[in-house]
């Protein structure tokens, strides 16, 4: 996290320890409002479009499951979408009768559009699509995807838990009924805060899986009313404390600029990727036209887990995706799991070299001797 959102996550922390929590949020009232138009700032809607929940996970959880599918309905989604979507997808398929059907990729490896356009009918009830996913490194096509969605009228859900921060988001350009995005990640925030977009045409087409007395108004012994804006998505009992430092983390990415944050994040990546190659034994496996500042490879005869905890020991951090995070992509890649190296725009070309020699050395270290 920057510093500006360390010391507001803290300064708030500190209000509630001295105040109490009530107290606290309403001396805090302006800071905890303004993180819903630094949100709508960033991805180019209205405040009341916004809601503010625990992470992107919930964010989007919220989302699918307000829509009410019924037997026959169609989801469409990714080839490479995340574990957790299609878990739900499932879930949803079972109770309803729905199904769920994952879009095949094109010959970039990123989402096929003109796949969508042939399989669409008139039982599709949803097209939800990752935007950047978890491993890979592409970025599917979005706003072309948009495009088809409100033409043939077919709710459209977003998952930017990867691309928010790192490159410009833009609601309608992009087309998308509904966005889910995380607050840590690329956005710098703190963990365990999100948020979601649902476009105001379609709120009334949602129904929240559960309601609370934040979500809805309880006016009669037998009836409830739903609050008519996105935070009926939310619940009453939240974390100021990140939420408030949410609010700083975009603030502090607008200042930034975010095209200028994209440019960057591409130009590491691509140095990162173009210095992995070479190394022997290394095969990056990142697809797409378009690719973002995750880096995704693997090391003939090295186990992910073992090279991510030698880079650590040389204070260089990376991740594993795991086969089941994406279990479609992976499987039909022949892949159980890919180290991930993502770049963001505060490293530099130095460290990335750093990166690159070090990988080297541990290669050169696991060889058998001739």
């Amino acid at each position: 996290m920057p510093q500006p959102v360390l010391t507001a996550t803290i300064e708030h922390l500190q209000r509630e320890a001295h105040s109490g929590g009530y107290e606290a949020a309403e001396q805090a009232h302006d800071l905890i409002e303004h993180t819903y138009d630094a949100a709508a700032t960033l991805i180019g809607c209205a405040r009341d479009e916004i809601a503010i929940v625990e992470n992107a996970t919930r964010a989007w959880d919220m989302a699918c499951y307000a829509i009410p599918f019924r037997p026959g309905d169609r989801i469409l989604t990714t080839m490479a979408e995340y574990g957790s979507n299609y878990i739900a997808y499932l879930q949803i398929a079972k109770k309803t009768g729905a199904t769920v059907e994952a879009l095949p990729n094109d010959a970039y490896g990123q989402t096929s559009v003109e796949a969508l356009r042939n399989m669409l009918d008139e039982h599709v009830k949803l097209i939800a699509i990752t935007h950047v996913p978890t491993n890979g490194g592409l970025v599917n096509p979005a706003a072309e995807i948009g495009k088809i969605a409100r033409a043939a009228g077919v709710l459209y859900l977003l998952d930017a838990c990867q691309s928010i921060g790192q490159m410009p988001i833009d609601v309608n350009q992009l087309g998308c009924d509904m966005l889910s995005a995380t607050g840590r990640k690329y956005l710098r925030g703190p963990r365990g805060t999100g948020f979601l977009y649902v476009r105001r045409s379609v709120l009334d087409q949602l129904e929240p899986p559960f309601l609370d007395l934040h979500a809805a108004a309880w006016i009669a012994r037998d009836h409830y009313v739903i609050r008519p804006d996105a935070r009926r998505f939310e619940s009453w009992e939240t974390n100021y404390a990140g939420k408030i430092g949410l609010g700083v983390a975009i603030d502090y990415a607008m200042q930034q600029r975010l095209d200028n944050i994209w440019r960057r994040v591409k130009m590491l990546a691509y140095q990162l990727r173009t210095q992995l190659s070479p190394l022997p034994g290394v095969i990056v496996h990142d697809r797409g036209i378009t690719q973002c500042g995750i880096v995704t490879f693997t090391v003939e005869d090295m186990d992910p887990q073992v090279i991510k905890l030698q880079l650590a020991q040389h204070n260089i951090n990376v991740s594993v995706s795991e086969q089941s995070s994406t279990l479609l992509d992976m499987t039909t890649r022949g892949l159980t799991s890919l180290v991930r190296a993502s770049v963001h725009y505060y490293n530099t070309e130095e460290e990335v070299e750093r990166f690159c020699a070090t990988l080297a050395t541990l290669i050169e270290n696991s060889s058998p001797p001739k």
